[in-house]
């Protein structure tokens, strides 16, 4: 159940106690007779709605109004004059007040007023309770122990107040960025709209600007007769996500650009202008700086999209966080798949701690899908994720024939030695490159390799 609470500052005791009698078993009420001792107790427990009066003694209405809105933007202001001074109101209202009543005050139509402005407040409420569940439900790679992520969360959530705003994220492949983005969308304002995704490497270079911005009928050979509604158009009053920004061409940059300058562009075909407000989020893992360099990238299209830029950690860069992703996705995909799998083997574990994640959060997720669906005993074994065991160099045959120390142990269905070798060719190439800081003839010694060797198996491998 919904409550509110609300405040009456009113230098007129009559007033605070008429006011607090009208509302009383209805909604909490705190009266306070000057404007300081109200804000001090805001901190504390700011109300929902506030009844101030303009001609209060000490810090008058209108500065109490403008430090109320900078402090507590979501707090409703009613504000309360002793005459119909047009120009005080104008004032006050374009300062954020919801409303204003005159004295004496009338009980029936402060009612009203009263109830109107917590009307705006339940919805406001019903929509940040929509918008908590929908993110508990559906944004489980947040799960993370990592302050690097946190930090990037914490941000999110600043950045996503503003409902039009172009914010840029930045990131390596299968760090999250279309997940960041949704976080964005369904923390702001235009939470009840679309949010449009677009991914400009998987369409065409010939058809992204009829796709983008729509055409009109005749448009071209081919184009529908009634003409096309664009995706910029789909995300009216909502999101529109731009992913793989860097793959647009230069004349697809220059469109987006006009439109990110003024609101307007032209569909495909059209001679009038199609106004849109929308949100403008896209997100990269290319280098556009570089790009700008060559001239692939427009720098003027660079600084409108980014105004804020969100940089999402690579998962190698918040290792204190992949473990509680990787138990995180086994208990989905044992629910999934209806497996009763109890867990991950210390060997796996240790695995995934030492692996090189060159395909961040997707790869991790992949690789515990499949060892979710193949895995032939009750917990997780590095073979399972086909990546290698941890190996002890120096450890021999066991007696009577077993496991060598290190090694997991041969099962009797049998294991894919293919890809546990080819899992352990791949860590040992990754950490050498790592030791040698990307040398590659240094890193083929650290292997005991031939240089060219050890670049065949690096790009037949597909490390970069």
């Amino acid at each position: 159940m919904i409550t509110y609470t609300l405040f009456i500052v009113d230098d007129e005791s009559a007033v605070r106690e008429s006011v607090a009698m009208a509302f009383e078993g209805i909604y909490p009420v705190a009266a306070f007779a000057d404007a300081e001792s109200a804000l001090a107790a805001m901190p504390a427990q700011p109300p929902d709605l506030v009844l101030l009066d303009i001609g209060l003694p000490g810090m008058n209405g209108i500065e109490a109004l403008r430090q109320i809105k900078a402090q507590h933007p979501d707090v409703l202001v009613i504000m309360v004059t002793a005459f119909d001074d047009l120009q005080t109101v104008v004032t006050a209202m374009k300062l954020g007040a919801q409303d204003y009543v005159t004295k004496p005050l009338h009980m029936d139509t402060l009612e009203v007023t009263v109830a109107n402005a917590l009307e705006k407040i339940r919805l406001c409420k019903e929509v940040r309770s929509l918008q908590e569940t929908y993110l508990r439900e559906n944004l489980p790679v947040f799960i993370s122990e990592s302050d690097a992520l946190q930090d990037v969360i914490a941000f999110v959530g600043r950045v996503a107040k503003s409902p039009d705003t172009p914010v840029l994220i930045l990131g390596e492949t299968g760090t999250g960025k279309e997940l960041i983005a949704q976080a964005i969308h369904y923390r702001s304002p235009n939470f009840s709209r679309s949010l449009v995704t677009v991914n400009c490497a998987a369409i065409p270079r010939e058809l992204i600007e009829s796709e983008l911005f729509g055409y009109e009928k005749g448009a071209f050979s081919g184009a529908s007769p009634t003409g096309k509604k664009g995706l910029i158009e789909e995300a009216e009053k909502g999101t529109l996500f731009l992913d793989e920004i860097g793959d647009l061409s230069l004349e697809s940059q220059a469109k987006l650009l006009r439109f990110l300058e003024n609101g307007q562009f032209y569909r495909l075909g059209g001679t009038h202008p199609v106004q849109v407000q929308t949100r403008l989020v896209s997100a990269t893992n290319q280098d556009l700086e570089k790009m700008m360099a060559e001239g692939r990238f427009r720098k003027d299209l660079f600084y409108r999209l980014g105004v804020v830029q969100v940089r999402v950690p690579s998962l190698n860069d918040r290792r204190d966080g992949i473990m509680p992703l990787a138990k995180h996705f086994l208990d989905t995909f044992s629910r999934k798949f209806k497996r009763t799998l109890t867990g991950l083997t210390a060997e796996a574990q240790e695995a995934i701690l030492n692996h090189h994640w060159t395909g961040n959060v997707r790869e991790l997720k992949n690789r515990i899908e499949r060892a979710a669906l193949t895995a032939q005993g009750p917990r997780i074994t590095p073979a399972d994720l086909g990546l290698a065991p941890a190996v002890s160099m120096g450890s021999q045959e066991s007696p009577g024939g077993g496991a060598a120390q290190g090694f997991s142990p041969l099962r009797a269905e049998g294991i894919d030695l293919s890809a546990v070798l080819s899992a352990a060719e791949g860590f040992y190439i990754r950490e050498a490159l790592r030791m040698a800081e990307g040398n590659e003839s240094q890193a083929a010694k650290l292997l005991q390799m031939n240089h060219h060797t050890f670049r065949y198996r690096r790009k037949k491998l597909c490390i970069t």
